[in-house]
């Protein structure tokens, strides 16, 4: 019995077929926790560096300007490598391309293990960078497995992890640099890697669903550059200029790319992404209101540490430790633990829209209670908690909402695409973050420091975004009334009928 297609219909060159030989896992009940853990490794390792990299020019001998590099490469391959990876992983096979993936990161935290060579340390970096596919593939194999009552509550979680890693990999990455050799946390990261690639190999089955067609190399290499392009001018714009030649030099030259590339997708019979299905209202809005979420999140991480370090004699600093500045983040981190089965819940009831517009509200407020309350480490946490709330509801409806609008052969590729999204709203606001943090500023003590009202301003423009994001959620297709009986629910039904036709097939072989 074929597999049953999803109400949006395949596209061209993109049927699912399940692999007859595809077995099922002999541990099912850990499947999810298992693709849960590899999610959190991963996002663990995006963060790792971020307490290191004040203090690289001296363990290295590198420029400040290399060591930024550290946190650049790895959204620079994350970004491309992302959507990539999911289409590979929804034509050739998802557990395959998942367990390549954390082969990758085991690699790259092998190779930061063993050199302090600057270089070494980026290529390192660049390979965990690739390794954020596990996240869409892990929400893509969840759907092609988990029976339809747990789906919504897997996803919330799964998508989740990259809010609680991040917020857990702050204050472990600090606690390693203040009592530890640095190397010990990318030996640390390295052995969590192949733990998950041997939980992997025993728990997770292959998921039978794929889409048949040709690989897209050209659509592949043109996303390629456009991402890198323009992902290059947004990060290292604050140092080169906004208008010098190089950053305007690289958008030009993104935009004339992403145009061509554009064209060539539309055309190509088995595109790398399938843009008729992106431009749809319901995966467009999506992937914009992503892109907000994604600046509004990361505005919580970059200030809230840097803002208790600041001295005392600032007026506003609390002159606190790199450790305590991590901790300030935990909070947030088990919040987002607790509030993604909820989020689930609330997708249930009453449709991941109205959730993500409840995230967007809760975010947007979170920030307003940061404005008021800058000079306390409690309030300050309090209002930092609030926002990671927020994001643990978002990130936890963005993956249905894109399940529901996109057929189940492209499930990977599209949520790679929304992580995508994600990573891009990241890069916009570290940016912004550091073009503020950069120019308002006062002297005092001898140096150069933010002014408060710079911390303040960041606040608004993170609340800002968080409310544009409600608007884009607002415009999105209704969930319909009721519980499950929007879009979602016809979207889940589709979800059964499929596990339902591989199991058959499963077992007819």
């Amino acid at each position: 019995m074929p597999a049953a297609i999803p109400a949006s219909g395949p596209t061209p060159g993109a049927v699912p077929s399940p692999a007859p030989t595809a077995p099922h896992s002999r541990h099912p009940g850990l499947v999810m926790p298992v693709l849960a853990f590899c999610g959190m490794v991963v996002a663990v390792m995006q963060t790792l560096v971020v307490p290191l990299l004040p203090h690289v020019p001296d363990l290295t001998g590198a420029s400040p300007g290399a060591a930024g590099w550290l946190v650049t490469i790895t959204l620079l391959t994350g970004a491309v490598f992302t959507p990539v990876l999911g289409r590979v992983g929804d034509m050739y096979g998802k557990r395959r391309v998942l367990l390549a993936s954390l082969g990758v990161l085991t690699l790259g935290s092998a190779l930061c293990g063993v050199s302090s060579d600057i270089g070494v340390l980026i290529t390192g970096r660049a390979l965990q960078g690739a390794a954020l596919a596990v996240i869409p593939l892990g929400i893509s194999i969840i759907r092609d497995e988990l029976p339809a009552d747990r789906v919504l509550s897997a996803i919330a979680l799964m998508s989740s992890t990259l809010g609680i890693g991040a917020a857990i990999g702050l204050p472990v990455a600090a606690v390693v640099m203040e009592n530890f050799d640095w190397h010990t946390m990318f030996w640390a990261s390295a052995a969590l890697g192949l733990l998950d690639l041997l939980l992997v190999l025993w728990i997770v089955p292959e998921s039978p669903v794929r889409s048949h067609g040709r690989f897209d190399l050209p659509g592949t290499l043109g996303l390629a550059a456009t991402l890198v392009g323009l992902l290059l001018a947004i990060t290292q714009g604050p140092d080169w200029g906004w208008t010098s030649p190089r950053t305007l030099g690289l958008v030009g030259a993104s935009v004339a790319v992403g145009l061509l590339w554009g064209w060539f997708e539309l055309r190509t019979v088995s595109p790398m992404v399938d843009l008729r299905v992106s431009a749809r209202p319901a995966v467009l809005l999506t992937n914009v209101a992503a892109l907000l979420i994604g600046f509004a999140f990361y505005a919580n991480s970059l200030v809230t540490g840097q803002m208790v370090q600041e001295p005392t004699n600032t007026g506003y600093g609390l002159g606190a430790s790199i450790v305590v500045s991590g901790l300030c983040l935990l909070p947030g981190g088990l919040a987002m633990v607790v509030l993604s089965p909820v989020s689930a819940r609330i997708s249930a009831a009453y449709g991941p829209r109205t959730a993500l517009a409840l995230a967007a509200v809760v975010m947007a407020v979170g920030y307003v209670v940061r404005f008021f309350t800058s000079h306390s480490l409690w309030l300050i946490v309090a209002g930092a908690t609030v926002v990671a709330s927020g994001t643990a509801i978002a990130y936890s409806a963005l993956p249905a909402l894109v399940l529901r609008a996109v057929p189940v052969s492209e499930t990977a590729a599209a949520n790679g695409l929304n992580t995508l999204m994600r990573s891009v709203g990241q890069a916009c606001c570290s940016a912004v973050v550091a073009a503020v943090l950069a120019h308002v500023t006062f002297v005092v003590g001898g140096r150069t420091a933010p002014t408060l009202h710079a911390y303040l301003l960041i606040f608004l423009i993170a609340a800002g975004t968080a409310l544009a994001a409600l608007v884009a959620t607002l415009f999105l297709p209704s969930d319909g009334t009721g519980a499950g009986r929007g879009p979602l629910r016809s979207r889940v039904d589709g979800t059964v009928t499929v596990s339902a036709s591989v199991t058959a097939a499963r077992e007819s072989a």
